[in-house]
């Protein structure tokens, strides 16, 4: 009789992993379903139906919603403009702003694409770089550039570098797996693995594609609302168990082993702005991944959990489009409201994927955040300064994501 490995993690964690697992979905689903005491009715005051532009799905939207904007060759002269007269100003690249990388004409475009995330379907892509064109120092200018004009506050994504305290404010996504930082990866984003359905940290996660690989590694996008609204009419006691609290395993602090809160928010409509539900959760902070499974030192998740977040991530699949990303490409998304992941890939010879990441914030489009999101809202976007910011030039894995921070 072949022996079957433990589950990795917490007593009584239940038989759930990183990858999902759709027969084991199933299987606990019927099971859940089979039970007497399940709620009927959605969490009082949360809509029974979202409606509006950020509800869509992958089969539809293509033939609705031209998400690509494609610069010219006049735009592109003008984002060089801008890239030389930063240069000249011999300032650090924390110091990158509207007001130090000028787009006169195209300005007006990229505050109308911001306009899109928030209060339209929520992602973008922009197209018509060839990054082959630039050294790594300006393809970053360029790409904090473009980004500043969109959303011009940068977020903080590791508060380490180099072995120092520092603001590192770009990441590179690429696969190091195969170099010495193998055994300390706790994160899918520095290997070739599938990155199942999730949310960043921040308002808007943006990825530049410097390079793709040989093959594999499609961006997919689901609609939040489209999912919210599929749970609600026919599993409301999914809602019920999202917007309970859950604990969050924090990977980045061994102070404070995990929070609690739940993973999905529902915000009323005011004057000011319409009725929202938010999600936010990342599913390795649940089940673990490669160098850092679950913590034994904190509560294991419960069945209806495990459902829960293979139901997230089976309906995002179900719904969601691919973006075509391209070799040049930037792609801009509302973190709040649309949920991402990514095929597994093949690197081959110089065709390694190697992408850039900016999480951001833009004052004016901003939507409020809800209470129990504003420390990790303030550990991404307080306290960053022009002077503090850092700009890796070359890939390495963040301290969240590295056992051996």
């Amino acid at each position: 009789m072949t022996a079957v490995s433990p589950i990795r993690g917490p007593p009584g964690q239940p038989d759930i992993t990183y990858a999902p697992d759709f027969d084991r979905y199933q299987e606990r689903r019927k099971a859940i379903l089979s039970r007497n005491d399940l709620i009927k009715t959605l969490p009082e005051g949360l809509p029974k139906k979202l409606a509006g532009d950020l509800v869509w799905e992958g089969e539809s939207v293509r033939t609705t919603y031209n998400w690509t904007y494609i610069f010219s060759s006049d735009q592109v002269k003008e984002l060089e403009q801008a890239l030389r007269h930063f240069q000249s100003l011999s300032t650090s690249k924390g110091h990158i702003s509207p007001e130090t990388f000028p787009l006169p004409t195209v300005q007006a475009e990229l505050r109308r694409l911001s306009r899109e995330l928030h209060h339209g379907h929520g992602f973008f892509v922009i197209r018509g770089i060839n990054p082959d064109k630039y050294s790594r120092e300006e393809n970053i200018i360029i790409y904090a550039g473009i980004s500043s004009h969109i959303a011009p506050i940068r977020g903080r994504q590791d508060s380490k570098y180099d072995g120092k305290p520092a603001d590192v404010v770009l990441a590179h996504i690429k696969d190091l797996s195969a170099g010495n930082d193998s055994g300390v990866i706790g994160s899918p984003a520095y290997t070739t693995d599938k990155q199942v359905f999730h949310t960043d940290t921040g308002d808007i996660v943006s990825l530049y594609a410097l390079n793709v690989a040989a093959s594999g590694g499609a961006s997919k996008l689901a609609s939040t609302w489209k999912v919210y609204n599929e749970l609600a009419e026919t599993r409301p006691d999914i809602i019920h168990t999202l917007t309970q609290p859950w604990d969050v395993e924090n990977f980045a602090q061994s102070d404070a082993k995990y929070t609690s809160r739940p993973l999905m928010f529902h915000q009323k409509g005011t004057r000011r702005s319409p009725e929202r539900v938010i999600l936010q959760y990342a599913r390795r902070y649940f089940v673990g991944f490669g160098a850092l499974p679950r913590s034994p030192d904190i509560p294991p998740i419960t069945e209806a959990q495990a459902e829960a977040l293979d139901a997230l991530h089976f309906l995002g699949d179900k719904y969601c489009v691919s973006t075509d990303f391209q070799k040049g490409d930037m792609q801009y998304v509302n973190n709040l409201a649309v949920f991402h992941a990514r095929d597994g890939f093949v690197d081959q010879g110089t065709q390694k994927r190697h992408l850039l990441r900016l999480w951001l914030r833009d004052p004016e489009h901003a939507w409020d955040i809800p209470k129990e999101l504003a420390q990790r809202w303030e550990a991404v976007y307080g306290g960053v300064s022009a002077d503090a910011q850092v700009f890796p030039l070359e890939p390495y894995v963040r301290s969240e994501s590295n056992k051996g921070r």
